[in-house]
């Protein structure tokens, strides 16, 4: 009796965790609506083609609450990649990024330093920002502006009038990060976000989960 072959099994997109923190008095107080939490989550929907479970956290400007919220999101509930919105301007209640250092192994100050080279294409106040970004573990931690709009621009980077991009957007430079310190294959839609990785360490695409 022959038997067809069987077709290869599709292979799926690996699976993701990731923790999303909105740090502001106000909104975690009720005083108005939160919008970061859905700016980020919406992004990173149509940016990312893996699966992905969220751990969303919305707390007030406290430096040991968020420190402690980004242990937890790393150490409990093993996120492979954590983004805070909020808390990185100079005023004195802004303390996202001392928080975000005082649970670090190691800075990574070239996000930093791109956030605000993007920034700058939009406001002058970008140099006001002290976005930052981390590594605890095998986890990537980044600090993003407190603004819905400007959350997709530092995401996405700069474009001209025709749609060519300018200055590369941060997340570009993420999976290839989340590669190089152990974490999952995050596999990204070009339409949103060009990922960039040397040729030896990219897959074929995976079916989207």
């Amino acid at each position: 009796m022959n038997l067809s072959p069987a077709s290869e099994p599709l292979v799926q997109a690996d699976a993701l965790r990731i923790g999303i923190v909105s740090i502001s008095d106000r909104a975690s107080s009720g005083i108005y609506e939160d919008k970061g939490l859905p700016a980020l989550r919406e992004w990173l929907s149509r940016a990312l083609r893996n699966p992905i479970t969220w751990e969303e956290r919305l707390i007030p400007d406290d430096r040991l609450q968020i420190a402690s919220t980004l242990v937890d999101l790393v150490d409990t509930q093993h996120c492979d990649l954590v983004l805070t919105t909020g808390g990185t301007g100079p005023a004195p209640r802004d303390v996202t990024p001392e928080a975000t250092l005082d649970v670090a192994d190691r800075e990574m100050p070239g996000f930093g330093e791109q956030m605000r080279r993007i920034s700058l294409h939009f406001v002058p106040t970008a140099i006001l920002s002290r976005q930052t970004a981390v590594i605890r573990g095998r986890t990537l931690i980044i600090n993003l502006p407190g603004q819905p709009k400007s959350i997709a621009e530092t995401l996405e980077g700069v474009r001209d009038a025709e749609g060519a991009q300018v200055v590369p957007g941060l997340f570009a430079a993420v999976p290839y990060c989340v590669d190089l310190i152990g974490g999952p294959y995050m596999e990204t839609d070009p339409a949103v976000c060009v990922a960039f990785r040397p040729k030896s360490a990219q897959r074929p695409p995976s079916t989207a989960g």
